[in-house]
């Protein structure tokens, strides 16, 4: 609670081209932990005393525009906060029939991505080999294991504990 501070805002109803979206599912993902710190990275530092930016999915609950109904399902990079209104530029509706919204923040999102580019297109993996997977506990390591796998490829993990090896 030292760390956090939490604070009640009145959000505007939606302009045009905007809607109001309720958070379901927040992500807390590795390279938040570079934002918080000073010096270069690929993405910008947090900024102290506003919302933790990072992937979220929720649903739309009031819409002022008609490509983006009520009741819709979408993904956002607006994080850590209950609600939000924001430009529908920047959300990605999700399918919300097809797996769960937070799989969209998983296996159907960034973590699963990078594990699948990891494996087929950077290191494209052929018949009979070994993998080997660095931090197979992990998130994207443990999505690279699963999908590994399911091609009939032997996998062979790391992890950083005993504890993350069952």
């Amino acid at each position: 609670m030292d760390c956090f501070a939490f604070a009640t805002v009145n959000l505007p109803d939606p302009a045009p081209g905007e809607v109001l979206v309720r958070n379901a599912y927040m992500s807390v993902d590795p390279y938040m932990r570079g934002r918080m710190n000073e010096g270069n990275s690929y993405v910008p530092q947090f900024e102290v005393g506003k919302p933790l930016e990072g992937g979220a999915a929720g649903r739309v609950i009031a819409s002022n525009d008609e490509k983006l109904p009520e009741s819709a399902f979408v993904l956002s990079m607006y994080g850590w906060r209950e609600a939000f209104v924001a430009p529908i530029s920047s959300l990605r509706v999700i399918d919300a029939t097809l797996a769960p919204p937070s799989a969209y923040l998983g296996i159907l999102g960034v973590t699963g991505l990078t594990a699948w580019v990891g494996l087929f297109s950077i290191a494209k993996l052929k018949e009979g080999e070994t993998v080997f997977v660095s931090a197979g506990a992990g998130a994207v390591g443990s999505a690279a294991c699963q999908f590994a796998k399911m091609h009939g490829f032997r996998v062979i993990a790391s992890a950083s504990s005993e504890d993350k090896l069952g």
